[in-house]
């Protein structure tokens, strides 16, 4: 169900009868860089067209009253006690409150309405975008002067403490610092950032949407950063200054790993990610779309043969379009048994390649595809 920003500011006057402040914060994509995140590598990720939307009004007491136009429900907590909620929505918004008051900041009680058009469940980051609304929201609300970084960690910092996910900050801080028609090259460690144009004349980005999330998920994403960090401590030995993959290349990797065939692989498709990424900026920079689009492929066919992140619905929708000459670019994205594969297509033939994937993978699959025709956007805003 989409709620767009007209609707909702009505709903929220009708509601609580008063004007109140209206901020936007987008979903996000990442075009290459996927695991890096947690071994302190790159990530190259934007925010979309699809946001969530928050209204917020000040109230004279210590209430907050929270309402989800999505799911049609509400929930009120006193500001001075709460706890999680059964409503997985609102764990998001008191999450941020909660890092508000342990840093404190003063606040006041609240209305505030949640809606947007962010597609729930497709791996574009609804959570991180209704983190980065609320932060935002509050901070002009209560005048905070919170700098738009340190709302992205206090964002990040309430998906590991109130939604529990232990997530990387990428989501957060794309869904906050997004720049229109840009791509954003992300250090995970250093939290230095660039941004990049995306030359997308006669292209759109396109999200085909498997229906699955297969339940190895969550445990094999946990089993992949202890290989990781076994490799990180293979590597020690002999170079104790490798503090993460990311400071390792393949020649130490040749050295000290080659006697694991699983950690090797692992980490090496960590390593050359890292390499690719920042191949595939140069190629943006000179405004090489094609050669953009081919290292898409490279890294899914890294990620899926060696990480083993994919599965075959995924590999089903890039092996789909390879030979497409419509189709410049495509690869798994986020964190992999499901979800989304990220596609850089002409846009005339969108309708006709929609058509032509939605009967095939009907046929192999036996299952829907969903797809989202995307834009590349600006960041958390206030309208």
């Amino acid at each position: 169900m989409e709620i767009e920003t007209k609707e909702l500011e009505e709903f929220f006057k009708n509601r609580y009868k008063s004007n109140p402040i209206v901020v936007v914060s987008p979903g996000r994509i990442n075009l290459i860089g996927e695991h890096t995140d947690y071994n302190g590598g790159f990530v190259l990720p934007a925010a979309i067209d699809k946001a969530i939307i928050v209204a917020v009004k000040k109230r004279n007491d210590d209430r907050i009253s929270l309402y989800a136009m999505q799911f049609e429900q509400e929930y009120e907590v006193s500001l001075t006690s709460f706890e999680k909620a059964d409503h997985h929505w609102s764990n998001y918004i008191l999450g941020v409150v909660d890092q508000l008051k342990k840093r404190g900041f003063l606040l006041q009680g609240f209305n505030l309405v949640l809606g947007g058009n962010i597609p729930i469940g497709a791996g574009v980051s609804s959570s991180a975008a209704v983190e980065c609304a609320t932060a935002f929201a509050l901070n002009e609300l209560f005048s905070l002067g919170i700098s738009k970084m340190d709302m992205v960690k206090i964002s990040q910092k309430a998906e590991h403490e109130f939604a529990g996910v232990n997530c990387g900050i990428m989501d957060q801080f794309a869904s906050m610092f997004g720049k229109e028609n840009h791509v954003i090259s992300l250090d995970c460690r250093s939290l230095d950032y660039e941004y990049f144009p995306i030359k997308m004349e006669g292209l759109k980005i396109v999200l085909l949407d498997t229906n699955v999330k297969h339940s190895l998920a969550s445990t094999e994403y946990n089993v992949r950063r202890e290989q990781c960090e076994k490799g990180v401590s293979m590597l020690q030995q002999k170079y104790p200054s490798v503090k993460l993959l990311r400071d390792a290349d393949m020649e130490m990797l040749d050295e000290c790993v080659k006697t694991d065939p699983l950690i090797y692989k692992r980490c090496k498709f960590i390593i050359e990610e890292n390499i690719r990424l920042k191949d595939a900026c140069k190629y943006l920079a000179a405004g090489d779309i094609k050669s953009f689009g081919k290292k898409m492929f490279e890294a899914h066919d890294a990620i899926s043969n060696e990480y083993e992140v994919s599965c075959k619905e995924l590999d089903f929708l890039v092996d789909a379009v390879r030979e497409d000459e419509n189709v410049l670019g495509a690869r798994m994205m986020g964190g992999g048994f499901g979800g989304c594969t990220i596609n850089l297509v002409k846009e005339e033939a969108i309708p006709e390649l929609v058509q032509r994937l939605s009967k095939l993978y009907k046929e192999k699959m036996s299952l829907e595809l969903k797809h989202y025709v995307i834009a590349i956007k600006d960041g958390t805003h206030k309208l």
